[in-house]
Order: C-alpha cells, then sequence, then structure tokens
C-alpha cells in the first residue's frame, strides 16, 4: 500500500523549484506580508496560492468570493486566474492588512476585478444572500477566523452555484483536529466542520493533506 510522502525541507524545496510559477508581484507581497506580526503563518503558502488559481480556472469561475482577506495575496492569485469580466467579491473585519495588499493588485490589473467587503464576514453574507446572491458564484475560499468557520460554511454552500467549488483553508489545524485534548474554541469548530462535510450529502468532498489542510467541497 502506498503511504503519504514525509515532505521534508529539501524535498518541499525541489516541489518549489520544479512546480511553483513566481513573478515579482507575487513574491513582493508575500515578502511585505511575511513582515508583519504574525505574517508568514497567516498568509497561504505560495504553492496553496497556485492552488486556488488553478481551481478558479478548472472551474470555469468568473464569480469568486473569499471569506477573509488579510494582505489579499490568497485574493491577487484567484483575481489574476479570472477572465477580465470576472470579479472577486472578498471579506475581511478590517481593511488594516487588504490596504497592503491593493498596490499589488492595481499592479498585476486586476484592482478591477476586486470588491473588498470591511465588517463582520457572517453579516456580509447574510446580506448577499438577502440580495438574491444564491447561487451564483462559482467559487467559495473559506480562510478566516475558525471558530466560525461551520457558519461561513452554510452560507458558502447556499452561495455557490450548482457545480461550484468550496475551498475550505487550514481543516487539519496544525494536526490539533486528531488531539483530542485540544478542545479550544478552534479546534472544536474545524472538528465540527469536517464532520459536516464528511456526512453532507450536499457536495462531493476531498481533504487534501496539504499545507495544514485544505477542504474541496463541490456542491451537486
Amino acid at each position: 500500500m502506498a503511504h503519504q510522502t514525509e515532505m521534508t525541507p529539501r524535498l518541499l524545496d525541489y516541489v518549489r523549484n520544479t512546480s511553483l510559477r513566481d513573478d515579482d508581484i507575487l513574491s513582493g507581497l508575500r515578502e511585505e506580508t511575511s513582515e508583519l506580526p504574525g505574517g508568514e503563518s497567516l498568509q497561504v503558502m505560495a504553492e496553496e496560492g497556485q492552488l486556488l488559481a488553478l481551481l478558479a480556472q478548472l472551474s470555469g469561475a468568473r464569480s469568486v468570493l473569499e471569506v477573509g482577506t488579510f494582505t489579499g495575496y490568497s485574493t491577487l492569485c484567484m483575481a489574476r486566474a479570472l477572465p477580465p469580466e470576472g470579479r472577486i467579491v472578498t471579506c475581511d473585519i478590517t481593511d488594516r492588512w487588504a490596504d497592503i495588499g491593493v498596490p499589488y493588485w492595481k499592479r498585476a490589473g486586476v484592482r478591477d476585478r476586486i470588491e473588498l467587503r470591511v465588517g463582520d464576514a457572517t453579516e456580509t453574507l447574510s446580506e448577499l444572500v438577502d440580495k438574491g446572491e444564491e447561487n451564483r458564484f462559482d467559487m467559495v475560499f473559506i480562510d478566516a477566523d475558525k471558530k466560525n468557520y461551520p457558519v461561513y460554511y452554510e452560507h458558502a454552500v447556499s452561495l455557490v452555484r450548482s457545480g461550484g467549488l468550496v475551498v475550505v483553508d487550514n481543516t487539519l489545524l496544525s494536526g490539533r483536529v486528531a488531539d483530542e485534548g485540544a478542545q479550544d474554541p478552534d479546534t472544536v469548530a474545524i472538528r465540527e466542520l469536517n464532520a459536516t462535510l464528511h456526512g453532507d450529502e450536499r457536495v462531493d468532498v476531498s481533504l487534501l493533506t496539504m499545507a495544514d489542510g485544505i477542504t474541496l467541497a463541490r456542491k451537486r
């Protein structure tokens, strides 16, 4: 039986050297973000950003919803994968960090594709539902405060179209989900979501053991 390959630093370097397609705009935003307190741990890996862009292309996405902007690196990756008339609605509790990404969005020529909504994400998602945006998005990416993941997921399933994709980050939560002694609110919420996803007949699902765990859920 095949087993999971251990991702050593040497092997990870090999993967990056042979797979990652980077440029000055992407690397510049990553480097500026890494200088922030907790910046390296909060932003998605470069490989994950490239995966998100590929998933957007594979799903033929024209409309993307993102829950959790931070400095807008994942936003940038997905926006660049959209057609010129595409749009990405990205939500964050503050524009303090997203403002860092705006110059990079402009340099990449995708600022006009990005709509930043500032405020409580649960309220923003509820407003989208109330305004008739259900079944309108082709792809949803969730990467925000973990305790509200179950709520974000339910909104995402409502807002994404049939055949669309919901991508959830950090579903392994540094391995804490498998530690029965970990009962903090974030871990409990991720466990709850993972259990929901496993039994949710509305979607086809796969949890990828990449980065900190990335779950793909395709709405049936």
